[in-house]
């Protein structure tokens, strides 16, 4: 790892146990064990994956005031989430030591810090040594995520080595913003990693785009899930079921190179494990003729002013 130009990935296109974090995790757990023994260095899993992405929200009257529906089923999504501090990833940091493995990983975060009842659409980065890099916490939730996420911060804008490589990695439609990409840029990334929840409408277009933009390997990976997959025990998991549709991801996992071709295109209709490799000397070739924060940026010109304080409910003085 670290003379080699080259890195091992694994998309893992997977559905979680729907609300469920245990059962998430012990399907995470053997998912790791598959991307090791294809060699992958490094696995990325799509947005709020565990323990799922809130589809019920735009088909089930999601913004309805005082609606006993949606209390009930945001009461089983909030006591599923995931609280780092209490050791809910104590497993899946494990197994990233056992199979020396880093992980990028979608996770809704319910940290003790901001008062313990809010979720965050957080990116956890695990490294191969199973400690918990970084967390970045989604800085803007889509439409109608705001109806079940909260806002995150700055803190999580950082980027991670993996041998040769320099790792960033961001949710969803942060990934639409120019100032959170470029704030990565300038930190030295070379594979990005865009975590969705998944559908090929998301990755098609901007995991090319960013790739020729950054001048660097984009990885973008989603969940799949059907409406067959909502388990029985989910609060209102009828009326779900009866709202919506029979696909709510697709899938559409991808990436592409440096260069803005596809080294992988968009995986769609089914669960997998996909490995692919990047390397390094593509990225030196493409940043000849051009580099966003290197000889092609002016400083002198445009600027970028970063917070990366975490952003706490309270700070105590005792």
């Amino acid at each position: 790892m670290t003379t080699s130009k080259t890195i091992n990935i694994a998309l893992a296109q997977i559905a979680p146990i729907w609300l469920n974090r245990e059962a998430s995790i012990a399907k995470l757990l053997l998912t790791i064990e598959q991307a090791a023994d294809k060699g992958a260095q490094l696995l990325a899993v799509g947005e709020s994956w565990l323990p799922g992405y809130p589809f019920w929200l735009s088909s089930t009257d999601g913004a309805r005031f005082e609606s006993t529906l949606q209390k009930r089923i945001h009461a089983a999504y909030l006591d599923q989430g995931v609280n780092i501090q209490a050791g809910h990833l104590q497993a899946v940091c494990a197994a990233a030591r056992k199979h020396k493995i880093a992980i990028v990983l979608g996770a809704m975060e319910r940290p003790d810090t901001k008062g313990g009842h809010t979720l965050y659409a957080s990116r956890v980065f695990i490294d191969e040594f199973g400690e918990i890099a970084s967390v970045h916490r989604k800085l803007m939730p889509t439409y109608e995520e705001r109806l079940a996420w909260g806002m995150g911060d700055g803190h999580g804008l950082v980027t991670h080595r993996l041998g040769n490589f320099t790792i960033s990695a961001l949710n969803c439609w942060e990934n639409w913003m120019p100032l959170a990409r470029a704030a990565l840029y300038a930190q030295g990334t070379n594979l990005h990693v865009a975590i969705w929840p998944g559908s090929e409408r998301n990755t098609f277009d901007i995991t090319r785009h960013i790739a020729k933009e950054a001048r660097a390997y984009v990885v973008s990976v989603s969940s799949y899930f059907t409406r067959a997959m909502i388990p029985d025990e989910m609060p209102e998991a009828d009326t779900i079921r009866a709202a919506v549709p029979e696909v709510m991801a697709d899938g559409g996992s991808c990436m592409a190179a440096p260069d803005g071709s596809w080294v992988l295109p968009p995986q769609v209709g089914s669960e997998g494990v996909f490995v692919v490799e990047a390397d390094l000397q593509k990225v030196l070739e493409e940043r000849q003729n051009f580099d966003p924060s290197g000889h092609y940026a002016r400083p002198d010109v445009l600027g970028l002013t970063v917070n990366r304080i975490r952003q706490d409910s309270i700070k105590t003085i005792d």
